[in-house]
């Protein structure tokens, strides 16, 4: 059975930020993370970008050279990807805004990024085929389950994750650090190891890691 952490459990803390964005940019507070409220006034925002980003993908996802799935991925997230990573299509987005891609990364086949609540892929990382990363999870409470808690997900530089490997939202991979094929990651993984598992703990460290 996997124990997940209270934050992926619909426990909401309070990001003291958040107290002074209340009514600001509702980007801003997905970022911040925490309770986002189906509710909130502001939701049609993000159904907006949504639906544009569901027409981009099309154009992503019948790609036929690196270079333009580089350019279709660079307009649905807004920034430019640099020339030295590589991205596999098909590559599936509900948002693509809140991720930021490195230089020299390499993504394959059929990974998914959920990132509405922010994702950071640092230089040199390498992610295998059919990895998920989500930053978004939902209340316990059934009368509140339709609404989003976000929780960003770092890669930092170096790091690989295997094929299949899902990456749940608040979680920081380490620097060097390898997520075994097939891995649910809950909780952060420390520099220069190797963690494997459902849920995923840290087999062994990597020795010789600069």
């Amino acid at each position: 059975m996997i124990r997940l952490p209270s934050r992926t459990l619909g426990v909401i803390f309070k990001n003291p930020d958040a107290m002074h964005i209340k009514n600001n940019d509702i980007f801003e507070r997905m970022l911040l993370g925490g309770l986002i409220k189906n509710s909130d006034p502001q939701m049609a925002k993000v159904w907006e970008v949504v639906s544009q980003t569901i027409e981009m993908s099309l154009a992503l996802n019948t790609s036929s050279t690196i270079e333009e799935i580089r350019a279709r991925l660079g307009e649905i997230i807004g920034k430019e990807i640099d020339k030295t990573t590589t991205i596999f299509a098909p590559f599936f987005t509900n948002f693509g805004r809140h991720t930021k891609i490195g230089r020299n990364v390499f993504i394959n086949h059929a990974c998914s990024f959920l990132d509405l609540g922010g994702i950071t892929i640092e230089d040199d990382v390498l992610i295998g085929p059919r990895v998920n990363l989500t930053t978004e999870n939902h209340p316990i409470n059934p009368s509140e389950r339709k609404s989003l808690i976000l929780n960003a997900i770092v890669v930092k530089r170096n790091a690989w994750i295997g094929a299949g490997a899902t990456i749940l939202p608040g979680v920081t991979i380490g620097e060097n650090s390898i997520i075994a094929a097939g891995a649910v990651v809950n909780k952060n993984i420390p520099n220069n190891t190797i963690a494997g598992g459902i849920p995923a703990k840290v087999i062994k460290q990597i020795s010789g890691a600069e």
